[in-house]
């Protein structure tokens, strides 16, 4: 059996500037490509990118579902810290930079401390480390 590589994350965006500012400005992602509909973050591992609908729906010979209003969630990222002193500190770091303060870091039942944020077009995010044992 042939198992395929995950090369890369591509969110969809309403505003593709207003969300690349945030994970430019807020996460500190540096930005490698920057075009009008699309967005490229510099990543090491998995490419992380922005596009518009509107660009995914051109790609797709208007696929309906990219022409569709966007409702509730529709990707988590989950960024994985050294320490649980790490999730507070970047915690309040992006919460003083913008992002929606949506649950502060708590130590949950799975043995991480963990921490949800939110970006400008409504996703919702974690920051998480695992607890020492």
């Amino acid at each position: 059996m042939n198992l395929v590589k995950l090369e890369g994350i591509t969110m969809l965006a309403d505003d593709v500037a207003r969300l690349a500012r945030f994970y430019q400005e807020v996460l500190g992602f540096a930005i490698v490509v920057e075009e009008e509909h699309y967005v490229e973050f510099s990543n090491p591992g998995v490419r992380l990118a922005i596009c518009s609908r509107s660009l995914m729906a051109d790609n797709t010979n208007a696929y309906y579902s990219f022409q569709e209003s966007r409702k509730g969630q529709a990707v988590e990222l989950n960024f994985q810290c050294e320490s649980p002193e790490q999730v507070y500190a970047l915690y309040d770091e992006f919460v003083s930079k913008g992002a929606l303060d949506i649950i502060a870091p708590q130590i949950k039942s799975w043995g991480h401390t963990a921490a949800f944020f939110g970006d400008p077009e409504g996703n919702v995010h974690s920051l998480f480390a695992v607890n020492p044992a």
